[in-house]
């Protein structure tokens, strides 16, 4: 049984992007588009008994028309290709009021062929090609939905995550219960598991979220527990095997070194043991490129333009089509001397491009507690001749002639 894993497509995402005269559209809305494409298009090419998607479809909670249709589209796709599709509802996907409808529930309500939508925790027999398969769902769940208000009654933010812990954990201990131990099952949950390395989420984070323990999850009673949520892909433990698979394409600069893909999970029986043998891989798509280029002006540079366009084009190959942060470091004596549109001609060949200067000004001397503006001229003089340790003697005779030559100054200035 071949079952491909995804999440976090946060379709709707316009960061970095231009926006198309024709459509209207960001240019970005194509870059996620053609990351789910390349989803559609392996599960269908290598025949896969089931794609699971672990929650956050839209970027937003209220999404376009024209995020849904194109959606709609792509799950058409491996439906009518006989492939079933199990979507799991996450944070993102979420109404902002309670009693509205998820983003991707019209599909239940359509009963749309082979596709499952879970917004509530439930098991769920869903047959394939290859048999059927059992998936123990947990959606994101609301706060409101698992504590009342008495529940959190004199108790502190820790108490309460903690309380919400347990109940999260109680919700999958009465979904093993009702597992049929001959069928392959599944985890498919939409939560943060403390252990993991956090990415763009944070960024994304709607209020205060509460987290599982590893050890909560990882439950021999699952061949395979599949995340969302974290958009780092990343194996929590092998045994059983625990997995984000991350989001689907790049959302900002903190995922520029990270691929971005999914994972492709074989359970098969083992005729020695007579269990199941899991096997998982990670399969990268083509997505757009995040380059950040550092670079620091000395202040002898006479020609920093030069230096700025040299650190370029050593990385031309990587700049074009990509989404480009160009971060200069300078001393403000410099900063007259960039020529800004021989920059700008030179990053054409990207995708987008940002252009931040940090301009290093002169630090004033400070002469104890003040600095020249603060202190009086004598005063002044007298920090410096004690800073040199200039003897008492001559430093009584230096102050009495400062002294003469700033009351004589006065007296012209006068």
């Amino acid at each position: 049984m071949k079952i491909l894993h995804f999440a976090d497509l946060h379709l709707g995402v316009e960061s970095y992007g231009r926006i198309d005269p024709t459509t209207g559209l960001s240019s970005r809305f194509h870059d996620f588009l053609s990351a789910l494409d390349q989803v559609v298009d392996y599960a269908r090419q290598n025949k896969v008994d089931l794609v699971l998607f672990c929650g956050d479809a839209y970027k937003s909670r209220e999404p376009s028309q024209t995020q849904q249709r194109e959606f709609a589209k792509r799950i058409n796709w491996l439906s009518t290709s006989g492939i079933p599709i199990f979507l799991l509802i996450g944070n993102h996907d979420l109404p902002n009021a309670i009693g509205r409808a998820t983003s991707t529930e019209i599909f239940d309500t359509l009963a749309v062929k082979n596709v499952y939508v879970s917004n509530r925790p439930e098991i769920y027999h869903i047959p394939t090609n290859s048999g059927i398969i059992q998936i123990a769902s947990l959606p994101w769940l609301r706060r409101s939905a698992l504590l009342s208000k008495e529940d959190t009654k004199n108790l502190d933010f820790d108490q309460i995550n903690q309380r919400l812990q347990q109940v999260l954990t109680n919700v999958i201990t009465a979904n093993i219960a009702k597992l049929d131990p001959e069928l392959p099952s599944i985890l498919a949950a939409h939560v943060w598991v403390s252990s993991a390395q956090v990415g763009s989420e944070r960024s994304m984070t709607i209020g205060q979220e509460p987290m599982l323990l590893l050890s909560n999850m990882a439950n021999p009673a699952f061949d395979y527990i599949a995340l969302g949520h974290i958009h780092k892909h990343q194996v929590l433990s092998h045994n059983p095997p625990v997995v984000y698979a991350g989001s689907l394409e790049r959302l900002d600069f903190s995922e520029e070194e990270d691929n971005k893909g999914f994972y492709l999970v074989e359970i098969e029986p083992d005729k020695e043991t007579g269990k199941r043998r899991v096997s998982f891989d990670f399969h990268q798509v083509t997505g757009r490129r995040f380059l950040t280029i550092n670079i620091d002006i000395e202040p002898q540079n006479t020609d920093p333009t030069s230096t700025v366009l040299r650190a370029i084009t050593e990385q031309e190959d990587k700049v074009r089509d990509a989404i480009v942060r160009l971060n200069i470091s300078l001393p403000a004596e410099t900063e007259g001397q960039l020529r800004d549109s021989d920059i700008t001609d030179m990053l054409k060949e990207a995708y987008y491009f940002a252009v931040a200067k940090d301009i290093q000004r002169e630090t004033r001397l400070r002469l104890g507690k003040w600095t020249a503006e603060e202190i009086s001229p004598l005063d002044a003089l007298k920090a410096y001749l004690e800073s040199r340790k200039v003897s008492t003697e001559r430093t009584k005779l230096l102050l009495e002639y400062g002294e003469k030559l700033i009351q004589e100054q006065r007296t012209r200035e006068g």
